[in-house]
This record gives C-alpha cells, structure tokens and sequence, in this order.
C-alpha cells in the first residue's frame, strides 16, 4: 500500500457499510488473494464495528491456481466434496452477505490448460446451482470491489515502473469508487445511488420496446427488451428490505433483453478477462435471441469456452445503458477488469438475467 492507510480505510468502511451493509449478527464471507491480508484485515475490522457474527475468509492465490490447474488430472479437479457444498449452505442458511475483493492479474491464468479450467467451473457450477438464487435473487446483499497490485498495475501501465503503475492504478481505483481524502465516501454514494435510481425510474416510465446499437467499429445490433421490464442502477435492496450496492464502482442502468428478441452483430470496444485469460478483439452476431457466430482476435478458444459453458451462455441475460461522462469513462483507462471496464461504456451481458429486472420477476418460478 502506497496511499495513505486512511483511504484503505475509508474504501474498507464504504465496502462494509455501503456495500454489503453488513447487518447486526449477520456473518460476512470476504473473498481475496492472500496479498490482500492487510485489507482484509480492514474489512473485518469495519465488519466486526457494525455487529457481525463472524467474519469467513475465502481465500485465494493465483500461483497455488496454476499448480492446481497443471498437476491435478481433470478427474480429481472435477470431483466437487459434498463439504464445498456443505458449507455454502450453511453461510446462506445463517443469512451471510458476501464481499468479493478484485486485485489479481488480468490474464493470470492463461498459460494453463483451458480445458481443466472449463471442466472445474461447470462442474462447481452444477453442484451448486441450485444455491445460486441467494444471490442471483438478491436474497442476501453481495458486493464487489478493487483494491491495486503490482501485476496488475503493470498490465495497464506496462510502460511505467512497478511503483508508478502501481501508484497509478491505486489513484485510478480510489477515484472511480469515490473515495477521496477531503470528502465523505458514504455521503458521496448516497447522492450518486440516488441519481442513479433517479435515471432508472425514468428509463422504466418510457418503456422501450427496443434499443438500437451501433459503432464505428461495424456494430449493428437491435435488443427488444421483455414486457414489463424494470430497469435499475445504483444499489438494490433484499427481500427483508436491507440495501445495498453491489458493485462498487458503478455508472450502470441495466434491464432485461426479451430472450429471442436479440438480432444482428456487435463488436467489442474493450477487451474481456475471463477465466484468467484476455479475450480481444471479439465479436458476436445474433440471430432470434442466441449467438449463432462470433469470433476473436485473441482467445477465440477461450471465448468458445464461455458460450458453451450452459445452455443460457449464447443468450442475452443483461443490457446496460452508461453515461459518457463518468468518472470511468473519463480515465480513459483499459483496467482489463470487467468490474471497471464495463462501466466505462454501454454494454451487454451474457447468461442468466436477473429476475428483479422484471415486475414481479423475484416472485416468478
């Protein structure tokens, strides 16, 4: 850490309180690189203040994935233990918020072996899908946020030092979430969520039946959104009424896109980390609501493994409507993180669409 431990500080409260708005004897899982321990640290300690039951750490470390990934065989990768299982269920019976911490290496993963990558991700995915509605339903608060590392950094700034990219991508990180050293970062997300419900309540009242897009890089792409759709920005709010932000930066209205309503072609500005790899210079052509041709300049494997990933991966789940004049945008950064990169621009989002994007969707079976 380069900047002062008080902006930490404030980006750990703003996290705890704004984000996951962690509730009084309810337990907070926190996910992060090993790196992070100092923070996390933080985190805890602003989660315990407000009356936590527990703090669970899940922690991770991108040179323990890449021995996983390389002398595992596929069999045992694959072989997901009912305790994984076990143990997610336990945290969403207690009521658990979960805090995700971004900070590894765009790319950090791409010199294994794809297909053990794809094979464990599909087969935790089946295992747990049938607890992914705590969060996809909002059931109970999630959050995710950025903090700086050296490899990162050094991915956006290569031409600079390790120490002024690092420096660099903090000051980039800090600004976009809005935590500044003479203001108020609780304050300022009140008045930023608040202009962005205001933007989402009107774009709901003028109900449009489809959105139009196009791009000087030959995108040509018309979405129909579903009847009664609900477009929403800035934080949500659980079924016990309990708000929060989930993704801390965010510029986004989102809605959701009428399933067989998607048609034509669109061209990606900005490159895509996915499973530890850099997807570039990628595209993808729509016909009824699925894609049915798409192409990449770099990782065109790795983007194949993302639409074959499920039966709703080649379908339309989200689309998203971002001002040009936002924090993000005016970077005129490539974090090559999606979390930042995708609310820099307008954009879209395969797979599941999230039912509160329609009325009376949380209620639908």
């Amino acid at each position: 850490m380069s900047a002062s431990k008080a902006m930490y500080q404030k980006l750990a409260k703003l996290a705890v309180v704004r984000g996951v708005n962690v509730q009084p004897n309810q337990p907070l899982v926190v996910t992060a690189s090993v790196r992070d321990y100092e923070f996390v640290r933080m985190v805890a300690k602003e989660a315990y203040a407000v009356g936590a039951r527990e703090v669970i750490m899940s922690w991770t470390d991108t040179e323990l994935a890449k021995l996983t990934y390389t002398y595992q065989s596929e069999e045992t990768l694959t072989d997901i233990p009912d305790w994984k299982y076990d143990m997610v269920k336990r945290e969403h019976d207690l009521g658990a918020c979960y805090l995700r911490i971004h900070s590894d290496m765009p790319g950090a993963l791409k010199d294994v072996d794809q297909s053990k990558v794809r094979a464990y991700q599909m087969a935790y995915s089946k295992k747990m899908k049938d607890l992914r509605k705590y969060t996809m339903n909002n059931e109970g608060q999630w959050c995710v946020i950025g903090i700086p590392s050296v490899e990162w950094a050094k991915v956006v700034f290569p031409h600079l030092s390790e120490e002024e990219a690092f420096e660099k991508l903090e000051d980039a990180i800090f600004m976009t979430s809005r935590v500044t050293e003479d203001s108020d970062p609780l304050e300022n997300w009140r008045i930023h969520d608040g202009d962005l419900v205001e933007h989402a309540r009107k774009l709901t009242e003028l109900n449009f039946k489809q959105l139009h897009f196009t791009s000087e890089l030959g995108t040509d792409l018309t979405v129909e959104l579903v009847d009664n759709h609900v477009w929403i920005g800035g934080g949500d709010k659980t079924p016990k009424g309990v708000y929060f932000d989930p993704n801390i930066p965010t510029e986004e209205c989102f809605t959701m896109p009428k399933k067989t309503g998607v048609n034509g072609i669109v061209y990606a500005s900005k490159p895509l980390s996915y499973s530890g790899k850099v997807i570039d210079g990628f595209w993808f052509r729509f016909e009824n609501g699925k894609v049915v041709d798409f192409g990449a300049k770099q990782e065109e494997e790795t983007l194949k493994s993302l639409l074959d990933f499920d039966e709703g991966s080649r379908h339309l789940g989200e689309v998203a409507l971002v001002p040009y004049d936002s924090p993000i945008s005016n970077s005129n950064i490539l974090f090559f993180n999606t979390l930042f990169d995708e609310n820099a621009a307008c954009h879209l989002a395969l797979g599941m669409p999230y039912p509160e994007n329609v009325k009376g969707g949380a209620h639908m079976s």
